[in-house]
């Protein structure tokens, strides 16, 4: 059955619904919260939380990301950044944060032109794995072919593929395009590669022998890709599309688990919640994270998108401060608004709705209730 709405004669269109326009449903049975258990396995990696942080300078330092790892998540450095463009990157993030509106982009194409340094992913890597944490990186698919061995030479646990969107089948007349099937085969790490908003981009990314596939494209609080692109993939219908395709992969491959990771658009609490319930093993956050005490950008949040040196399809925003890393994942809270204690409102959630792991909360009741704030 299609939900497609008429636009014109010549065009319909499916209907699609963000997190926001859904909501999940109580069931006949609750549990305690302290009976609930939030933690998954990705390949040969235990992790406690279901969740990775957004490889963005504003989110991810080496520091953030050993820190995130000791309290249960995954953090996943930008290898494109400025950790591995700068010795000591400080300097150019305090610069960044005190900018002026107008002159941020402009500023910051100039500050990212400086070269990335294979010495300093190998040094950064390095500091995370001797700290003891699961060690995750992430290229673009244009760097990949040219510095993945420094990657893996360095020792990282999870190799990271992320672009705004990916595909299997990159089409390109200028060079060699990265040919993800014979890349992931050919490495001895698992692969999360993404982004894909749809049932089939998704399952020709799980073909790859990905490990994990990120769902989103553009939906974050520092994109602006609806804007500069007209491209917006509304997260909960994304979501639940994948989903399918991996089940729908589950059975071609004849059981191959490919995990499926919300990447954009889970800034709160609800929305990490919802993702989960729509089908996500994991959620990738960045704005929600962005506002730790902890964080490289002070209160202000931008990914790679806000610095493209010919079209930026980002900017940097204001989240401010609400905690630190621990109470933000952990709480305790002292706020309503879903920024603090994420991880405590996803165990209430599924106490509430009798569910006792993650898989088993993948298939509870979600209504369309579209949310009007007073």
């Amino acid at each position: 059955m299609t939900n497609e709405i008429e636009i014109g004669r010549g065009k319909r269109a499916r209907r699609a619904y963000s997190f926001d326009d859904v909501a999940v449903v109580p069931s006949r049975r609750t549990r305690d919260p302290e009976d609930v258990s939030v933690s998954w396995q990705i390949d040969a990696y235990h992790v406690e939380l279901p969740v990775l942080a957004a490889p963005m300078d504003s989110v991810m330092s080496p520091a953030t990301a050993i820190e995130l790892g000791r309290l249960g998540g995954i953090g996943v450095l930008d290898l494109e950044g400025l950790w591995t463009r700068y010795e000591d990157p400080q300097p150019v993030l305090d610069e960044i944060v005190g900018l002026a509106d107008g002159d941020a982009t402009r500023r910051m194409q100039e500050i990212y032109a400086e070269p990335v340094k294979p010495e300093l992913i190998t040094r950064r890597l390095r500091q995370v794995r001797d700290a003891g944490v699961t060690v995750a990186g992430s290229l673009s698919p244009q760097r990949t072919q040219e510095h993945w061995r420094t990657v893996v030479e360095a020792g990282v646990d999870l190799f990271v593929i992320r672009g705004t969107t990916v595909s299997a089948e990159h089409v390109s007349s200028r060079a060699e395009p990265l040919n993800l099937k014979r890349f992931i085969y050919e490495l001895d790490v698992p692969v999360i590669v993404g982004g894909a908003a749809t049932y089939t981009a998704a399952l020709h990314l799980m073909r790859t022998g990905a490990a994990g596939v990120l769902v989103g494209f553009g939906g974050g609080a520092a994109h602006t890709t609806r804007r500069s692109l007209g491209i917006h993939a509304p997260m909960a219908s994304a979501v639940a599309d994948v989903a399918a395709a991996r089940r729908d992969y589950l059975d071609e491959s004849g059981g191959r688990y490919v995990h499926v990771i919300a990447d954009g658009g889970v800034g709160r609490s609800g929305d990490l919640v919802k993702a989960v319930a729509c089908g996500a093993d994991a959620v990738m956050l960045g704005a929600a994270l962005a506002r730790a005490s902890e964080a490289p950008g002070q209160g202000w949040h931008w990914g790679s998108e806000a610095h493209h040196p010919e079209l930026p399809r980002g900017e940097r925003v204001r989240v401010g401060t609400v905690g630190t890393l621990a109470e933000i994942l952990h709480g305790p809270s002292s706020s309503a608004d879903g920024t603090v204690n994420l991880v405590g409102a996803l165990k209430r959630t599924m106490a509430t709705t009798g569910y006792s792991d993650v898989k088993e909360f993948q298939r509870v009741e979600v209504v369309v209730s579209p949310y009007t704030p007073y």
